[in-house]
């Protein structure tokens, strides 16, 4: 809602187009909320991100799918937007695709990690490859002097009230992300060549 999920998934789309031959695009979910709710929760204006279908998921040979947390899970938008892929979990046109997870929380306490654990049922049951970052982020998984999202499961932030904006070390965690999957992505479909 306060552009936190938008902060990261950028970050993670330069890491992606960072690694060469990858064309990384962003993406938005419908919103459900009406504008008098959306207007009473002083949210922003929406990005200028195009608003993705569920069929324009077959296009793409790997994701990174972002999103707040609501007590300990993923947003209502996008449990919206994944229940209406059930055409494509009928033919399992998802499967053996690569997928990551990324998240924004309002607290240290706010379900980082529940958020990643109850959103890898959605591509279970699409047959899509999880792909967590774990400690590939090096030294700045273990920092302990400062206040920092993300998890092995992939990269996060805390907004708070909305007012706390994502850390460098957040940001560079989210780029090292998008490049992680990206190579990945690419190792996988250049060996189905």
């Amino acid at each position: 809602m306060y552009g936190h999920v938008e902060k990261l998934a950028e970050e993670i789309r330069k890491g992606a187009a960072s690694v060469e031959g990858v064309e990384a695009k962003l993406w938005q979910v419908p919103e459900t909320l009406p504008e008098e709710a959306l207007s009473k929760m002083s949210a922003p204006p929406k990005s200028e991100s195009p608003i993705i279908t569920p069929n324009e998921l077959t296009e793409a040979d790997g994701f990174v799918f972002g999103f707040p947390t609501r007590f300990g899970m993923m947003a209502a938008q996008f449990k919206a937007f994944l229940d209406a892929t059930g055409g494509l979990w009928r033919t399992q046109s998802l499967a053996g695709k690569p997928a990551g997870i990324f998240y924004s929380t309002g607290s240290q306490g706010g379900g980082q990690e529940t958020t990643a654990l109850t959103a890898i049922t959605q591509l279970v049951h699409h047959g899509m490859l999880f792909v967590p970052i774990g400690y590939t982020f090096g030294a700045g998984m273990f920092e302990m002097e400062n206040v920092k999202g993300g998890s092995p499961y992939g990269a996060g932030t805390f907004a708070g009230d909305g007012s706390r904006q994502p850390t460098e070390l957040e940001l560079q965690q989210a780029f090292h992300q998008g490049k992680y999957i990206a190579t990945i992505t690419k190792k996988l479909k250049g060996s189905t060549a």
